[in-house]
């Protein structure tokens, strides 16, 4: 979730939410955090084989995205949501 969507969703409840229900809400998202989620298991060379098997076919069949189009949109999203950031620090100045 970006920071502008996670910065509207705080405003939203700090508004919305009595302090008390909000104190209750960053207890449970605290307690929430602090669990720990279960490893994933490894996965055996057969698994890993076939993965890497699916993979190639999908690249043969012209699926897939090019390493050079897929760095583009990764720094276009970063632009926008450092753009939108910018933005949110402008108006509340």
């Amino acid at each position: 979730m970006s920071t502008a969507a996670l910065t509207n969703l705080r405003d939203y409840l700090t508004g919305t939410l009595s302090t008390a229900n909000m104190l209750w809400l960053s207890e449970q998202l605290a307690d929430y955090a602090k669990k720990k989620a279960a490893p994933p298991r490894p996965l055996t060379l057969k698994e890993m084989n076939a993965i890497l098997d699916e993979a190639e076919a999908e690249i043969a069949a012209g699926g897939g995205i090019d390493d050079d189009d897929l760095w583009k949109e990764d720094e276009e999203e970063y632009e926008r949501e450092l753009a939108e950031e910018q933005k949110l620090q402008l108006e509340a100045v």
